[in-house]
């Protein structure tokens, strides 16, 4: 497929790259001057964040400004590749449109699919062979990346474990496993063993993201919800407190869980 060079699209990427090789060109920023890919990654990791939250909680705006927040770290990470030698935008845009053609074969080749999951199945033998051919870390699991946060880094786990067939018959057994790992963590507690309560809970948290995985919930999503109904409810809570005349620092317990149960039942 021919991209028209003409497009609104190819004038602003271009405008993008011209704003770039300036501020790192000779005459400017001295701190864009400064940075590497490494020095960006932090950068890079946060504004993430920021366009996940944009696109949770945000408006149309929002997502639009960081979506370019995302997109300016990128670009800026692969034209100081491209000034170090080492490859162009377009090396990177070319790599990733080949690689993607070769993983939807059922789209651009003659491999016909009858289901979802066997897109799925696909995909993960093709990405091991792409692997395989690159001498990299051999297995199911090489090609998972080692600093995924925690909650995301166990649903690829799951993921990749059903697509290789090796995880609970039904959903039934996996509710069992989160009831035996429930179990262990109350016998962890009891004997007060703190590794061993370290250890049990982090069973708990894995068989409870397996068990969300098979009802079509992410769990870093769902916790994130959760995060943000707390922290709703709680500032709601403490404008509640404010809004009687109560000192919300001063009052015990309960009386914080009657402003509590106030907020969500006018939800």
């Amino acid at each position: 497929m021919n991209i028209d060079k003409t497009t609104p699209e190819a004038a602003a990427l271009n405008r993008s790259l011209a704003m770039l090789d300036r501020l790192i060109g000779p005459d400017g920023c001295p701190w864009d001057r400064e940075q590497t890919v490494n020095t960006l990654c932090d950068y890079a990791l946060e504004e993430m964040y920021e366009l996940i939250e944009a696109v949770r909680n945000g408006s149309k705006a929002d997502r639009r400004e960081e979506l370019g927040d995302v997109l300016f770290i990128l670009l800026f990470m692969s034209r100081l590749e491209q000034k170090d030698g080492n490859f162009s935008l377009a090396d990177v845009l070319d790599e990733n449109t080949h690689k993607m053609t070769s993983r939807h074969p059922h789209v651009f080749g003659e491999v016909k699919i009858d289901s979802q999951e066997e897109i799925f199945t696909n995909w993960e033998k093709i990405k091991q062979a792409e692997k395989a051919a690159k001498e990299a870390k051999p297995g199911v699991f090489g090609s998972l990346p080692v600093c995924l946060p925690p909650l995301l880094k166990a649903y690829r786990i799951h993921s990749k474990s059903a697509r290789n067939q090796f995880t609970w018959d039904n959903d039934e057994e996996a509710e069992m496993q989160v009831e035996a790992e429930w179990l262990e963590w109350m016998d962890a507690c009891l004997e007060g063993d703190q590794a061993a309560q370290e250890h049990e809970l982090g069973d708990l948290i894995f068989s409870l993201v397996e068990l969300g995985r098979r009802k079509g919930i992410k769990a870093a999503a769902a916790l994130e919800k959760t995060n943000t109904r707390f922290l709703r409810r709680f500032a709601a809570m403490e404008a509640l407190a404010i809004a009687k005349g109560l000192d919300f620092g001063a009052l015990d317990q309960e009386a914080k869980d009657a402003l509590w149960t106030e907020i969500k039942a006018g939800e």
